[in-house]
């Protein structure tokens, strides 16, 4: 089981976490809007997250956690 953190308020919605996905488990916020005034990431598919972390070490804010129950 892969349990996925999106930090919200850091998150700037580059969207480079979107393209990173080789599961589409993400995309931006079409509704919500962070403190600074942006759409940022959010899983639209969790269950297909394969842990791969791919999203996280494409974020340059450091805005996404992995973690492996």
């Amino acid at each position: 089981m892969v349990k996925l953190t999106i930090n919200e308020l850091v998150c700037k919605g580059c969207g480079l976490c979107v393209r990173a996905c080789p599961k589409a488990v993400l995309a931006l916020s079409k509704t919500k809007l962070n403190a600074k005034g942006y759409h940022p990431a959010e899983q639209v598919n969790p269950e297909a997250c394969i842990g791969c972390a791919s999203c996280a070490r494409t974020c340059p804010d450091v805005a996404i956690r992995i973690e492996r129950e």
